[in-house]
């Protein structure tokens, strides 16, 4: 095997006044910097097929987004369009990349979405330049930092709070790639949590959770390693330390707790210089729905037909490890199930990939209308089977792929 990492800058300007993404009651743009935004890339090569991972510091990539640059940097790199995961971190503390529409209307915002395209193509580029023959392993272990948010409030509805004997998948996955020589290029973090750890009130630019996560991983090996946020099930879960107004003590707390944890598991990987790739999408339909009146605290709630939600479901398979990739919000138990009935050892799930369907809840979870459930397009009795099963059908066809390879 061989791979490549590079990181790249995205932070915007001091004075753009971007418009913020995450809290609908934020209206003004960006008002400071509090630490940088960056987009991290892995490229892996196994002498035959090419594959390319690739997270930003960002909410999250419309599917019209995703098609477009996908394409592009297929056109101009290389790597096959379907060999291709564009994960957003969803830090709530970055700038709101929105419709093509409505960003046309805005010239500093449209100036902004062209730099994150452009700069994806020159992050694989750039990774691609660094490929050199490498080994891969992949290892878990735990951090309490999150929490079930869907929380029972008094008169009986459910709403966004704290429910700590809710589902709550503690696992952090790690994925280690190296040289040869032992030296590391890339170290892949997964953890379910939203990266919500600032509040509304604040206005300052922050890869929130995540971006404190790699940083601290990164700094400690010298910023000498490419340290990816590839987001986990966090649809259901907020971090320990939520929506605090304006201070980031909890999210670098949060961060260096999940950072040292990836050091720790990082050191006990073994590692395999052989590798084979395998890679596969699909999208899957469900009948879609819309609340009729704002989301709120209420026990009753009424709901119209709406437009089919379209699900991109993208799987990158390296070996035993599998990278399967969600174009949404997925709740806890949904990533749980494709975990234990996937016949790959190592499966990862991941959110926000290659795309923005939205909440994508367990069927049991409409029971309990708290907000994800309220703003979910999908209506109940399609998501998590359509998403189960179609992970473990792509599952399948790459294993069969990945089998004759070797044989």
């Amino acid at each position: 095997m061989r791979a490549g990492a590079a990181r790249l800058d995205i932070t915007p300007e001091q004075d753009a006044a971007l418009p913020m993404s995450g809290y609908a009651a934020r209206t003004e743009g960006h008002q400071g910097i509090h630490d940088n935004l960056y987009m991290r890339a892995v490229v892996l090569n196994d002498g035959i097929t090419q594959a390319a991972l690739l997270s930003a510091d960002l909410i999250d990539f419309s599917h019209a987004f995703y098609s477009k640059t996908s394409q592009r940097i297929s056109q101009e790199t290389g790597v096959p369009s379907e060999n291709i995961l564009i994960i957003a971190t969803h830090t709530h503390a970055a700038p709101a990349l929105g419709t093509y529409e409505a960003i046309a209307t805005n010239a500093r915002r449209a100036a902004y979405l062209k730099r994150i395209e452009d700069g994806m193509i020159e992050l694989i580029r750039q990774a691609q330049g660094r490929i050199q023959p490498a080994r891969i392993g992949c290892g878990s272990g735990r951090a309490n930092v999150n929490v079930n948010r869907r929380a029972l409030m008094a008169d009986g509805s459910w709403w966004l709070g704290i429910n700590p004997d809710g589902p709550s998948d503690k696992t952090l996955a790690v994925i280690k790639v190296e040289t040869t020589a032992g030296e590391p290029i890339a170290i892949l973090l997964n953890y379910g949590v939203h990266g919500t750890g600032m509040g509304k009130e604040n206005y300052q630019i922050s890869g929130d959770v995540p971006g404190a996560a790699s940083r601290w991983v990164e700094q400690h090996f010298g910023d000498k390693v490419v340290v990816p946020w590839i987001s986990g099930a966090g649809g259901d879960q907020c971090p320990i330390y939520d929506r605090v107004p304006s201070k980031f003590d909890g999210v670098m707390a949060v961060g260096r707790i999940l950072g040292e944890e990836v050091v720790r598991v990082a050191e006990r990987i073994t590692m395999s210089p052989n590798a084979v790739i395998g890679a596969a999408q699909k999208v899957v339909s469900c009948p879609g729905r819309k609340l009729t009146s704002a989301p709120g605290i209420r026990k009753h709630h009424e709901f119209v037909d709406a437009e089919p939600v379209d699900i991109r479901l993208s799987l990158i398979r390296i070996n035993d490890i599998t990278l399967a990739g969600i174009s949404g919000e997925v709740f806890t138990l949904v990533s749980q199930r494709v975990k234990r009935e996937s016949p790959s050892r190592n499966t990862v799930v991941i959110a926000h990939c290659n795309g923005s369907s939205g909440y994508l809840p367990e069927d049991v979870a409409y029971g309990q209308l708290s907000y994800e459930v309220q703003v979910s397009r999908v209506k109940s009795g399609c998501g998590e089977n359509a998403i189960v099963n179609g992970l473990l059908e792509l599952i399948e066809s790459t294993g069969k792929i990945s089998a004759a390879r070797q044989e």
